[in-house]
Formats: structure tokens, C-alpha cells, sequence
């Protein structure tokens, strides 16, 4: 049964997809006055109030971004989005999650991020899913459990990777039909996006793919191989014509980060489509990784800045994962507010934390999350006072050895095992670079913020 909070709350859904169908642009004023009385987290306040200034702008990137998607998404993904996204995740899911967390003492994510498979259509240069076993995949049924059990605790968005999570197009389109409530996104390389695939998605409404992008042709197939580039922008071009709302995955890394970070590309993405954007530092996990690949410290900087930058004039959203701890005060994995299962259902902390001491076959979804691994990395969250250095591997490398062996945790690297101890060699010289640069940033930031 529903609360009076959750029934005045789709009340003002209705009202505002009512808006929707009428006329969503001219009635945004209306639409964001509803959303602004049901909002309780302070961040989600601080970003309506944010639109409400920016909407007294002539020229605003926020609310160019916000009519785009009203003109160029269907009618169908916009009420998904509005309904699963905001009503469901943002309003019922916080307060859900809150009661619970405070009832059993433990920290239930905003998010899960799911590996349907192992398997890949590509072999990228760097990645540690080519050393997988191809035999993994999660299935149909257990990603329906974790996603069942994940509603009851209030989580209400699902992301897949892989792998290649397309590989698994059939069930994903399955996992949104039956959970009408949810909304879906992904990781994927953009290949297998055909215009049939892309109906399918459209048709569902609650599903947005985040296809991973490079930079132009050369440097996207320097590390994806010849003619990926093409086939990816065809797979955005299927998912644009049918009224899909849409992403990009951009990986920065020493030989592709000007290009990534080039106001010619950032407009090409908006060209082309795209509504936001997830941006990840390159990471050097795994027996084959090519640590000159890493950024150096100017670099990362560079990334800082331009970022930033393109907040302020681009009708797109972007969020950095390495550089933008300070607007989520560190790292949000290990369960924080997000974690990893991998295709062999290995529960780890993050994508790039392999390592495990539970498995998502053995025990329920609440019982994961009271995994030791989640209490060391908790317990250690902030991992660094300078949000600038949120990661436990690439930027406290100390950290990731300490949670390894207090949870006695294994790897769950199938060929070669990583121990921790690896990982903080490779990583200690990047650490050290970066936290003197770092450290002048952040004292910068502080200054400015005050």
C-alpha cells in the first residue's frame, strides 16, 4: 500500500506528465514547482534550484539541454524517465533506502551495476574483460532476483556492462518489460545497435544506453579496433531516429584526452544526439595493462578544467568519476551508493575492484551488502580528505591492499590473479604525482568555494 507521501507524489507525476503531453516546454515552470516539493535530498534540492536560476537566463545550457530532450526523445521515453527516473528512484527510493539503512545498518546503493556476460564482440587494447572466461554469464533469473530484492530495498536504476552487455540484447529487453517500474542503462561498445535493437529500446521507454567513444575515428579505433567507429555511430544514429535518450562513455587516457576534452568533439556528441555523458580515467588493472596510458597529472587537470568549463556553455551533461569527488564527497563505491556484480556473480565494490568475498549465487541481496569487503571499503570512505584523490586503487593504492586483506577478499581475475600488492606498485608513482597537483587544486577549490 502506498504512503500519502508516495500517492500525493504520483499525483504530482501525473500532473506533470499531463504537462508533458500537452505542451512540456512551455509548461517546464509547472513541472519543475512539482518536483520541487517532493525532494528531499539535498543534492537533488540543490539541482532544482540550480534549473530554477538557470531558467531566468536568456541562454542556458541546463534548459537547452532539458528542451532538447523534450523535442528529440519520444513522448513514451519521456514518461519513463520521468516516472521510473525522478518519482521512482529520486522521491520513493531515498526515503525507502533511509528507513532501511538506519533500520539494519548497512548502506543500500543508489544503483547496481549488473554483467549479464563475459563475453565480447571486441577486444579493446587495456581491457581486462578480454582475459575473462567467456563461459560466464549471469542468468536470466538472477538478475531478476537482484533486481526484485533491489526494489524492496528501494533501488530503482540498474546499469549492465560487460563484457558486452548487447550480447544479451533479448534479456535486457525482458528485465524492462517486467520491471516497468525500474529505469535501465549500459555500457556498451555501440556495435550491435541495429535499427531493429533500437525500436526495441524505444519501444520499452525504459532503458538508455551510454555508448563507449574515444574521440574521433582514429583515436577511438586506436584502442577498439578498425571500423568500431563507424559502426558505433551508426548504433547512435538507430537509437536518435526512434526518439531514444541516450549517452556516451568516454575513457580519457595520456593519447586521447585533448581530443576527448576538445569543445570540436563535445559538439559533435551533442550533434549527434547525446545526452550525457560518463567520463573514467583510464585504469591500469590487469596483467596486460599499459601503465603509459595513465594520465599524467597535468593531464588530469586539463580534464578538470574543461569540464567544468563545458557545465557552463554546453547543453550536455557530464560527470567526471575521478575528478568530480568533491560533489559526492569521495568515491561512491562499495556499496555506497554503488556496486559491482560480475558475469560470475562475484560481488565486487566497484568495476575496477576485483576482488570478492561473496557471490550473488549464495546469498540474497541484502546479505551482499553486509559483505566484509563493503565494510572494509566503507569504513575507509573518504578515502582521502581531498576529494580530488577518491580512489582507493588509482589514488590511495595503500588502501586497496588493507581492504583486500581485511576481508580477506580474493581476486577475481581469472587469469592472472591480481594481487593487491600488484596493483599499489603500478599505481604508487601515479598517486604520488598526482596528489601534489591534486592538493594544490583542491586548496585552490577550497578558496574559491569560500
Amino acid at each position: 500500500m502506498k504512503t500519502l507521501k508516495q500517492f500525493a507524489s504520483q499525483m504530482a507525476v501525473n500532473q506533470a506528465i499531463s504537462y508533458i503531453d500537452k505542451n512540456p516546454k512551455q509548461n517546464l515552470t509547472k513541472i519543475i514547482d512539482l518536483a520541487e516539493k517532493f525532494v528531499t535530498n539535498p543534492r537533488d534540492m540543490s539541482v532544482i534550484k540550480r534549473i530554477k536560476k538557470e531558467m531566468r537566463i536568456e541562454s542556458s545550457p541546463w534548459i537547452d539541454l532539458i528542451y532538447r530532450f523534450f523535442d528529440e526523445t519520444s513522448l513514451p521515453n519521456q514518461k519513463k524517465f520521468i516516472n521510473n527516473f525522478f518519482l521512482n528512484s529520486v522521491v520513493y527510493g531515498i526515503d525507502r533506502r533511509k528507513q532501511l539503512m538506519k533500520n539494519m545498518d548497512v548502506s543500500i546503493p543508489w544503483t547496481i551495476l549488473i554483467d549479464p556476460t563475459s563475453k565480447c564482440n571486441l577486444k579493446c587494447a587495456g581491457c581486462w574483460a578480454a582475459e575473462y572466461d567467456k563461459s560466464d554469464e549471469l542468468s536470466f533469473e538472477t538478475i531478476d532476483r537482484i533486481i526484485t530484492e533491489g526494489k524492496e530495498l528501494g533501488i530503482y536504476v540498474y546499469l549492465f556492462s560487460g563484457g558486452e552487455p548487447f550480447i544479451r540484447i533479448d534479456d535486457i529487453i525482458k528485465l524492462c518489460e517486467k520491471h516497468q517500474d525500474c529505469f535501465f542503462s549500459c555500457f556498451t561498445n555501440g556495435t550491435l545497435i541495429t535499427k531493429k535493437v533500437a525500436q526495441e529500446i524505444a519501444r520499452v521507454g525504459n532503458f538508455a544506453p551510454g555508448i563507449s567513444i574515444e574521440g574521433f575515428e582514429e583515436d577511438t579505433d586506436f584502442r577498439r579496433g578498425s571500423g568500431t567507429y563507424g559502426k558505433l555511430l551508426q548504433g547512435m544514429d538507430n537509437l536518435r531516429e526512434e526518439g531514444v535518450m541516450y549517452g556516451a562513455s568516454l575513457c580519457y587516457h595520456h593519447y586521447n584526452y585533448k581530443e576527448i576534452a576538445s569543445e570540436a568533439f563535445i559538439d559533435f556528441l551533442i550533434e549527434k544526439g547525446v545526452y550525457f555523458t560518463w567520463l573514467f580515467t583510464y585504469m591500469p588493472i590487469g596483467k596486460n595493462a599499459d601503465t603509459d596510458l595513465c594520465c599524467r597529472p597535468e593531464e588530469r587537470e586539463y580534464m578538470y578544467h574543461q569540464v567544468r568549463q563545458f557545465r557552463k556553455n554546453k547543453p550536455i551533461f557530464l560527470m567526471d568519476f575521478w575528478n568530480d569527488g568533491e560533489y559526492v564527497d569521495g568515491c561512491i563505491a562499495g556499496g555506497r551508493n554503488y556496486f559491482h556484480i560480475n558475469a560470475h556473480g562475484d560481488v565486487e565494490p566497484c568495476a575496477f575492484v576485483h576482488y570478492s568475498d561473496t557471490n550473488i549465487h549464495a546469498v540474497s541481496l541484502l546479505e551482499a551488502l553486509h559483505s566484509p569487503i563493503f565494510k572494509a571499503y566503507q569504513n575507509r570512505q573518504p578515502f582521502n580528505c581531498n576529494h580530488l584523490r577518491p580512489c582507493p586503487i588509482l589514488d590511495n593504492p595503500d588502501q586497496i591492499v588493507e581492504i583486500v586483506h581485511d576481508s580477506q577478499a580474493h581476486s577475481t581475475q581469472p587469469v592472472d590473479l591480481e594481487p593487491p600488492e600488484e596493483l599499489q606498485r603500478k599505481c604508487a608513482p601515479i598517486a604520488a604525482h598526482w596528489a601534489v597537483q591534486a592538493n594544490e587544486l583542491w586548496e585552490k577549490s577550497s578558496v574559491e568555494k569560500k
